[in-house]
């Protein structure tokens, strides 16, 4: 179950209130009169069940709640009610399938746009990917790229393909794209002022049988993007988000950065071409399965959604079955 707290003015409240209470996948609606200051008005309080969260949700932003008051959605830790319980089950499929829209959406404008968290974390991926590549320690490999932090707007440029956001779309791909770009370069000038005072070698920067994958791009490594898009988007997407961890140790994205830097200050330029291409062929498959899954998310949704309010029992507030998302 989700918890949603709306601020509206009170005649809408008490419209919201009566449509709430006649949907069976909500539950313990509470109406608070004159208890919001901003809005001037009434505060809602209710439980809904995910997998109908985005019809009820739909029928809020509908309803004009947006423009004069808010929408806060929070995750419950346990919910330990009859009625909720009842709400639950009225609700189509499991709960930890359900998709939330909205969350998707603010997460996606958040994550499109730049940072300096994001940057700084994509910079320190980038060099302990370089050093795991210089050392040839797979260990180094994983950790970098579990610190990476480049799925986020991966995951943006997904949900902006399927919902029609182009600049959202084109601010998280100059956001990735960027970091990209200026972590490798921030790299190639370390690595080639080390590289001039001897502390590195070429040798050292180009040999090692145990990290050689990352500028070995094949089909395989198209596969596994493919597999890991779809694998990040379900755990961004649902409720299984502790899956994600998984996605980040699958994918050679920082690593083939961080050796793009490696490569370039000592001149290996195959490497350094290699290395690119293994992370563009990443990128392609991430993107490419990632915006697949949530497009077939989207339209499942929208027919169990159809389904859920056509029931005698859930109409829609005009009657008809709205759609979901």
């Amino acid at each position: 179950m989700l918890n949603v707290r709306v601020t509206a003015p009170h005649a809408l409240a008490e419209t919201l209130r009566a449509q709430l209470a006649a949907d069976p996948t909500v539950s313990n609606v509470t109406l608070v009169p004159a208890a919001s200051s901003d809005a001037g008005g009434d505060l809602l309080f209710f439980e809904m069940a995910r997998e109908n969260a985005n019809n009820v949700m739909r029928m809020l932003r509908h309803s004009g709640v947006p423009g004069v008051g808010s929408i806060v959605v929070s995750e419950t830790m346990a919910v330990v009610s009859d009625a909720a319980d009842a709400a639950e089950r009225s609700a189509p499929g499991h709960p930890a399938d359900g998709v939330l829209w909205a969350q998707l959406a603010d997460r996606s404008r958040e994550d499109a746009r730049p940072s300096w968290s994001f940057f700084a974390f994509l910079l320190l991926a980038t060099f302990i990917a370089g050093i795991g590549r210089l050392l040839d320690q797979p260990i180094l490999i994983i950790g970098a790229m579990v610190v990476g932090p480049e799925f986020a707007p991966v995951a943006a440029i997904c949900y902006a393909i399927v919902r029609r956001k182009p600049k959202v779309a084109g601010m998280a791909a100059t956001t990735l794209l960027g970091g990209f770009a200026l972590c490798a370069l921030i790299a190639w000038a370390v690595w080639a002022v080390l590289y001039a005072l001897g502390v590195i070698t070429f040798i050292q920067a180009t040999t090692g049988p145990l990290t050689e994958f990352i500028i070995s791009p094949d089909a395989w490594s198209f596969v596994i993007a493919l597999l890991a898009g779809v694998a990040g988007v379900l755990s961004l997407s649902t409720s299984k988000s502790s899956a994600l961890v998984g996605v980040f140790i699958s994918i050679t994205t920082v690593p083939a950065v961080g050796t793009i830097g490696l490569t370039l200050a000592v001149g290996a330029w195959d490497e350094a071409w290699s290395a690119l291409v293994q992370l563009c062929i990443n990128l392609a498959g991430l993107i490419l399965a990632g915006t697949a899954t949530l497009f077939v998310q989207l339209q499942l949704g929208r027919r169990i959604g159809r389904r859920t309010t056509q029931r005698p029992d859930a109409s829609g507030p005009t009657g008809r079955a709205p759609r979901v998302g």
